[in-house]
This record gives C-alpha cells, sequence and structure tokens, in this order.
C-alpha cells in the first residue's frame, strides 16, 4: 500500500530557492511523488510513497527547526496518485492577495475533530452558542460533498472569499463560526481575515476535512473530500469515491 500525506507548515523562509532544492532532493532520495509549494511564508506539501520512505522523509524534515512540529495527514491508495514530483516556489503557499496566516499568538482559534463532534451531538459549542460550519472551499471542491448544513460560498477561487463572505454575514453573526477546508491551510488565512472583517466567535477546524475524516470519520458530513491527486476524492473513511472523474482545482493543495 501506498502512504499519502497532506501537510503545512507556516514559518518564515528567507532562502526559498535553497529550501525548495533541499527539499526536492529528499523527496528524491526517498523516491516520493506530489506537490510541493515552497514560499517565504512556508511550506504546502502533498506527497506519496512507501510508508518507511514517506516516515524517513518526515523525519528528516521534522529535524530542521524550522519545521518542527509539522503535522501529515495520513491516508493509503493501492498505488501513488502522482505522474510525478513537483517542487514549486511560489509567493505564497496558498493564494489570497497577500494576507497573512494567523500564527503564534497570533493564530485564530482552532477546534480539534473530536470535539467539533461532541459539539455536533449537543447542539452547542462549550458556551451555548449554535455552531454553523463555513465552508472557504470553491464550488467545483463543495460539489463533492461537505458538512450538513454548512454555509458555502459562490467562489471559483479562494480569492474570492472576502467578498463572497459579507454576502452570509447574517447567517454567521451572534453563531459559533467553524472555518474548514481540505487540510487546514486556507483556514489559517480565512480565520484570521474574518476576525479583522468585525466577525465574532471564530475557530477553524484543526487539519481540516481530511483529519476530521481520519480522527472522527464522516460524522455530520455528506459525500466526500476533493484532494488533489488523482484519486480525485476521499469518502470519510478515506478511500477513493467510486464513480468520480480527475479533475483539478483552481487553488491547488490546500
Amino acid at each position: 500500500m501506498i502512504l499519502n500525506i497532506a501537510a503545512y507548515h507556516f514559518v518564515d523562509i528567507q532562502d526559498v530557492p535553497e529550501t525548495a532544492a533541499w527539499i526536492c532532493s529528499l523527496c528524491e532520495a526517498h523516491d516520493l511523488m506530489g506537490t510541493v509549494l515552497v514560499a517565504p511564508e512556508g511550506v504546502n506539501m502533498f506527497l506519496a510513497g512507501v510508508e518507511k520512505d514517506v516516515d524517513d522523509y518526515l523525519a528528516a524534515v521534522d529535524a530542521d527547526a524550522r519545521f518542527k512540529g509539522l503535522v501529515a495527514k495520513r491516508s493509503w491508495s493501492e498505488t501513488v496518485p502522482f505522474q510525478r514530483l513537483k517542487v514549486k516556489q511560489k509567493r505564497e503557499i496558498i493564494s489570497f492577495a497577500g494576507r497573512p496566516a494567523g500564527t503564534g499568538e497570533a493564530r485564530s482559534a482552532a477546534v480539534l475533530p473530536e470535539t467539533l463532534a461532541r459539539w455536533f451531538a449537543q447542539g452547542h459549542d462549550d458556551d451555548g452558542r449554535e455552531v454553523v460550519m463555513l465552508d472557504t472551499r470553491n464550488q467545483q471542491e463543495i460539489a463533492f460533498g461537505t458538512f450538513t448544513d454548512a454555509v458555502t460560498l459562490p467562489i471559483d477561487k479562494f480569492n474570492d472569499f472576502p467578498a463572497a463572505v459579507e454576502s452570509v454575514r447574517e447567517r454567521l453573526e451572534g453563531r459559533r463560526i467553524v472555518s474548514f477546508c481540505t487540510g487546514g491551510v486556507r483556514c489559517e488565512k480565512a480565520a484570521p481575515f474574518l476576525e479583522s472583517a468585525g466577525f465574532e466567535n471564530v475557530t477553524q477546524l484543526e487539519g481540516g476535512i481530511l483529519r476530521y475524516f481520519e480522527d472522527v470519520g464522516g460524522t455530520r458530513y455528506t459525500g466526500g473530500c476533493f484532494v488533489f491527486d488523482e484519486r480525485v476524492a476521499l469518502d470519510p473513511a478515506l478511500k477513493p469515491m467510486e464513480g468520480v472523474k480527475f479533475a483539478s482545482s483552481k487553488d491547488g493543495p490546500a
């Protein structure tokens, strides 16, 4: 079986070309395929390979102080769902018109999948507020599935999010807002943006849909989750959905 990982880490990278070359050499040394984005704000990666090779790669990355604590979401497939390795240098690891992610003390509050499932079961968060799920992904991704009764936006790319979210402000105000995306990286920017735009009680789902599937399963989720490889979409058991064809997302790995 092939181990697939999705991971991101926001950190200041001064030497983007050198870091990209180093990561590329690590991937090649461990026979990994997939996509890695390297930018001044951090790294974002979707990779696949034999379990030992993936674990050795992650250990090497974790040994670099800049990437200590990088968390990878895991899923399995019978074959490698990538045709080649691509390590790209970008301005941002997730394009959002230069808006920064919240890091350190500035990071928006996050909720673990187990806690969110408990909120669903009790009908409110721990402060008694009604929970509303806010999907930060684009329409193409949402078509494969989303949380039951989630607020979705008619956007084609993440940069459309700021204008679109204003149209649903009344549906969000006064409730516990839980923003979510595929692996969590978009919410690292969406949640701080929401707070800067005056939204209150903003929370992001730790690790996104993929970690929710991994830790909880499909509780209050309908359909599957679009992923950025040839599996196209995964069901809550983290297995490829049947009857779907390859498609690409304008937002890239997120």
